[in-house]
């Protein structure tokens, strides 16, 4: 029986304490494959009362998936997923939907569906509407923002992050500059913009500073070309779980290779669980601790491809540093200790700051160092940090000293990347109003928008802004209040009608985020209109649905495009914004522009592919990032001030010279490992002793389908807790527990699990808010414990980076 480091914990340990589905996935190996890859593609016996239509599943999982609605007499019975060809890896594989795509009707007819248009007559956040008619809402729509314009300017009015229609062309929610709301307001003089998102500002925000570009990686199931893959925070059996996800490509490219495989998280996740050779857990928050010790190791031993460093990097060694860079600022001189600071990075100055040994760190080094292909990847949730930015830049790093970038089997140590198929999108015309803010500072921008500058708060295109938000979009989207940091801020600030004087909502469901709603506008679902889908992370085999309609719309409920329409004519640029176009007509024209564009002679006609439902194209070989670069720097450079990766930054080290900080805060122009608030080493963890981290939950997308019961009860709001931590506080396994922030509290069962490391919990995030009367959350939403307080670059949400304490309320047992 194997074990896994100091802890001592085996694979028949890790099933203890979990769920009967946890121990499922571990068990089978796949709780993200529910059937076999190798079933044949059936013919579906269809009554002659039935017909099957293609949907889709658009919400933001990273994945996208087709659906087969069953309807007779205009509802859905039941839903199954993709059955076209034979379903062999590398040879268009089905794209099987994952168990939440496949309970897409409970969601079409879920109780808390929207029905008609509302209006508040309650508090914001109480939930109290009346119903109104379309006209009324519109009228009130149109009365408002033609006022707020007026009043205050464009600039007033801001589109909210929304990614729960993430995958289409019409409904396409996200980003927000591509939506159909931002096509409206760009006609009627623009809107306050936003940067960065709550998935991946800080990578996103580094990868400027270090490749002048989005860093991107080779796709998963390159694998399979790799000695050996080493996996930071990324968990795509939960995160990427459908058969058109990274999963299946993972799960494919390691059975054709036997890749050694290591996975350095503070959980044992469903990722690891028997597919992993070691699981080394770390305490969150310092993974540019451990990289910085490896690297010790690498230059130590003369394990770094010095030739790739030289010709392709900025700031490896004295010899490529810039010249405006003081001395001894090189990353060499960082590690081995001979810049600034004088701390060689050693393996035992990481130990206590990782939790990992230093002789486990030393091997893991070795490993490194002996591979002569090395698949590194990590997730987005290291970088949801305080540290964020370093610690993702740190982490590719690994891949500059081994020279693994542009090479087949090797990467950036990014995030896995992909193919992608062309597809001309709905135009939404360009912003007149310049200033953007970070995503993450909107509530700011509510109440202090005319004290926020570029120096203190990253705003760009201004140098301060001109006005507070007045009046709030926000579609298909619930970081109104689920989703964003801090919820009990958040609703204080939400409260002040005097400080944001309109917020509309357009949803299908009465979400959290709705219940803050001036006016309700409810959205038809996929399966209720028309539209085409893109892929999400689908590794070599990109594709497109087509998704029918295949019912009537339910209730009162309206197609984003109608309904905008409607505003539309209220502010005068109705012909505009249609073109004189239907729903169906824009989908006509958008695959005519890309049959043009791609002059792909395997593309079928409008109304085959309306039949034919899924068009896939596979490549016949794994996706390599930044593959050009390597092959010539000089004719094919980056767009970095150099051309080159900068490892030393002289655009960081300038911000770092002029932007406000707090004393707590560093930018640097290197990858450093830097303390940080709210960290494993603060001394908040006085009172608040345990690290809190979250992460994606298998029975939700984000907070999508958080309202459906199957879904819950399979997978219940547990809080991941080790047995090192419960006992002591004399909590066992399914007992109800409270868990305290300086921000808020909650009550939420446990799960004890030596699948956690000691000093951190772990709690899935996206559950619905539902706070009692005295405020305290009964549902497990970790919004309540979070921060609004940004990372210091990117301006951007810290997730992760929270210190808790938990707390017995109640012995329940695991019942």
């Amino acid at each position: 029986m194997s074990t896994d480091g100091k802890y001592n914990i085996s694979r028949r340990d890790a099933l203890k304490g979990g769920s009967a589905l946890g121990a499922l996935a571990v068990a089978g190996g796949a709780i993200s494959l529910p059937f076999s890859t190798k079933v044949a593609a059936k013919e579906t016996p269809v009554k002659a009362d039935e017909k099957i239509v293609w949907s889709a599943c658009t919400v933001n999982c990273g994945s996208r998936c087709p659906l087969r609605m069953h309807v007779v007499d205009g509802e859905i019975k039941w839903v199954e997923t993709d059955n076209t060809g034979d379903d062999v890896f590398n040879h268009g594989h089905q794209v099987r939907a994952c168990l939440r795509g496949r309970s897409m009707r409970r969601r079409v007819y879920a109780p808390d569906r929207l029905k008609y248009p509302l209006k508040r007559v309650g508090k914001r956040g109480e939930g109290k509407f009346k119903r109104i008619s379309w006209d009324e809402a519109f009228d009130l729509i149109g009365d408002n923002l033609k006022r707020i314009i007026k009043d205050y300017g464009n600039d007033a009015v801001y589109l909210n992050y929304g990614t729960g229609t993430l995958g289409g062309t019409v409904t396409k929610s996200w980003a927000p500059s591509q939506t159909l709301v931002a096509r409206l307001m760009n006609l009627c003089g623009g809107y306050l913009n936003h940067y960065g998102d709550y998935s991946a500002a800080n990578i996103e925000c580094m990868s400027e500073y270090f490749y002048g570009t989005w860093v991107d990686n080779n796709s998963i199931d390159d694998v399979q070309n790799a000695d050996l893959c080493l996996m930071f925070g990324n968990n795509p059996a939960e995160t990427r779980m459908s058969g058109g996800g990274q999963v299946h490509n993972f799960v494919d490219g390691k059975n054709i290779s036997k890749t050694r495989t290591i996975c350095i998280d503070p959980r044992y996740t469903d990722t690891a669980a028997g597919r992993e050779d070691q699981w080394i857990p770390i305490k969150h928050g310092t993974d540019a601790a451990l990289v910085a010790a490896i690297a010790h190791v690498l230059i130590s031993e003369d394990k770094v491809d010095q030739d790739f460093l030289d010709r392709y990097c900025v700031g490896y060694d004295r010899s490529t540093m810039p010249a405006s860079a003081p001395k001894n600022a090189s990353y060499k001189d960082y590690i081995l200790g001979t810049g600034a600071d004088g701390t060689p990075k050693t393996p035992q100055w990481a130990q206590p700051i990782t939790g990992i040994p230093a002789d486990v760190i030393t091997k893991l080094a070795r490993d490194i160092g002996a591979a002569k292909r090395i698949y590194i990847t990590q997730g987005w949730g290291l970088q949801r940090s305080a540290n964020g930015e370093q610690a993702c830049k740190a982490i590719m790093m690994l891949s500059l000293l081994r020279g693994q970038v542009g090479l087949q089997g090797g990467g950036t140590g990014a995030r896995e990347g992909d193919h992608s198929y062309p597809f001309v999108r709905f135009p939404t015309l360009s912003n007149p109003v310049s200033a953007s803010i970070p995503m993450f500072l909107w509530t700011d921008a509510i109440f202090r928008g005319t004290d926020m500058t570029a120096t203190t708060d990253g705003v760009k295109g201004i140098e301060r802004l001109n006005n507070n938000i007045k009046f709030i979009w926000n579609y298909a989207g619930n970081c109104l209040i689920n989703q964003h940091s801090d919820i009990n801020r958040t609703h204080e600030i939400l409260q002040d009608e005097k400080a944001c004087e309109m917020i509309v909502v357009i949803d299908n469901h009465m979400t959290a985020s709705a219940k803050y709603a001036d006016i309700v506008l409810p959205d038809c679902t996929t399966s209720e209109q028309s539209d085409f889908c893109m892929d999400g992370s689908a590794g070599s085999m990109p594709y497109f649905i087509f998704a029918s309609q295949a019912i009537e719309p339910r209730f009162e409920c309206k197609p984003i495009y109608e309904m905008l329409s409607g505003v539309a004519k209220r502010l005068g640029v109705f012909d505009e914004f249609t073109e004189g176009r239907t729903q169906e007509e824009w989908l006509q024209w958008m695959y005519a522009e890309t049959v043009k564009q791609n002059q792909d002679p395997d593309l079928p006609s409008y109304d085959a592919m309306r039949e034919q439902g899924i068009f896939k194209k596979q490549h016949d070989r794994p996706y390599v990032a930044f593959e050009a670069f390597r092959r010539d720097p000089i004719a094919n450079p980056l767009p970095s001030p150099s051309g080159k990766i900068e490892i030393y930054s002289q655009e960081l080290a300038r911000i770092a010279k002029e932007w406000e900080l707090d004393e707590d805060e560093a930018i640097t122009p290197l990858p450093e490992y830097v303390s940080t608030f709210n960290g494993w080493d603060s001394p908040e963890r006085k009172e608040f002793p345990l690290q809190l981290t979250g992460f994606h939950y298998k029975a939700r997308a984000h907070s999508t389908y958080g309202n459906v019961d199957v879904l819950k009860a399979a997978a219940p709001q547990e809080l991941w807790i080790n047995p090192i931590d419960a006992n002591p506080r004399d909590i066992a396994n399914g007992d109800l527990v409270s868990v305290r922030s300086k921000h808020g509290e909650m009550n939420v069962r446990v799960k004890v699990t030596p699948r956690i490391m000691p000093g951190v919990t772990g709690l899935g995030e996206g559950a619905w808010y539902s706070p009692n009367s005295k405020g305290v959350d009964q549902a497990g939403s970790i919004n309540v414990l979070t921060t609004q307080r940004p990372s210091p670059l990117a301006k951007s949400n810290p997730s992760h980076t929270n210190l808790v304490e938990v707390t017995l309320i109640k012995k329940m047992g695991a019942e």
